[in-house]
């Protein structure tokens, strides 16, 4: 699904280059559920926004179901992030002064899924256990609800992959634990998710761990089958 070969990125300001990732390799096949851990400064936050099309890496090979993303153009890379990528955020992302139903039904206005956009809303909502709050305001809902608001919204263009980027920061415990429990549910019924933390009892949901530090890969291994990785090769 996700090929990246030896991706680097480096800031410019004026004279100033300021390198943040340093070469870095993986694979992502269909149905995985992997964490990407890593300190803050690692380059994890910029190594997904690279993958989810947020942003480009400076150099490097970066494959996405077989697609060179490095060739495409804004607008193509705006269309697949649109289609086939949903996003998670620490912050929500929601639109104040909106409805709960408002929220999750925005990305299909931009979206070729225009048939049913109510029910398909209504839907996912009460997948995420939300089918009581559709009109209320999102400043009427509590922080684990507005991060299922955000879940409900990245699943409602059916995308091939989530991306969910510290999900639970901003969250207590316990709201939390529910939010990673429908990651893991999503997972199991069959969506790839690419998991960006800092918190180890949030990466112990994934099946699959890859540590950054300093720009480069530390860590990557299966969870019950260790495989080690520095500078993008593998080791065995």
């Amino acid at each position: 699904m996700i090929k990246i070969k030896n991706l680097k990125k480096e800031y410019r300001n004026d004279s100033v280059v300021t390198k943040v990732l340093h070469g870095v390799s993986f694979e992502i096949k269909q149905g995985e559920f992997a964490a990407i851990m890593g300190p803050s400064g690692s380059g994890k936050s910029t190594l997904m926004h690279i993958l989810g099309f947020l942003d480009r890496a400076t150099s490097g090979d970066y494959y996405f179901e077989g697609d060179d993303v490095t060739k495409l153009s804004d607008n193509e890379l705006a269309k697949m992030r649109n289609e086939k990528i949903g996003f998670v955020f620490q912050s929500f992302n929601l639109l104040p002064r909106t409805t709960v139903l408002e929220n999750v039904k925005l990305p299909l206005t931009y979206s070729r899924h225009k048939k049913n956009i109510d029910k398909k809303a209504k839907q996912v909502l009460e997948n995420v256990g939300l089918g009581h709050r559709l009109h209320y305001y999102t400043n009427q809902i509590s922080g684990g609800e507005k991060q299922r608001v955000a879940i409900a919204r990245a699943l409602i263009n059916e995308p091939n992959i989530i991306f969910a980027d510290e999900p639970t920061g901003n969250l207590d415990s316990k709201s939390g634990a529910q939010i990673m429990e429908i990651l893991q549910n999503l997972n199991e019924q069959g969506h790839t998710i690419i998991l960006v933390t800092h918190e180890t009892y949030t990466s112990e949901h994934a099946k699959r761990i890859i540590k950054i530090r300093d720009g480069k890969i530390e860590d990557d291994y299966s969870v019950g089958k260790r495989r080690v990785a520095r500078d993008g090769e593998m080791l065995k």
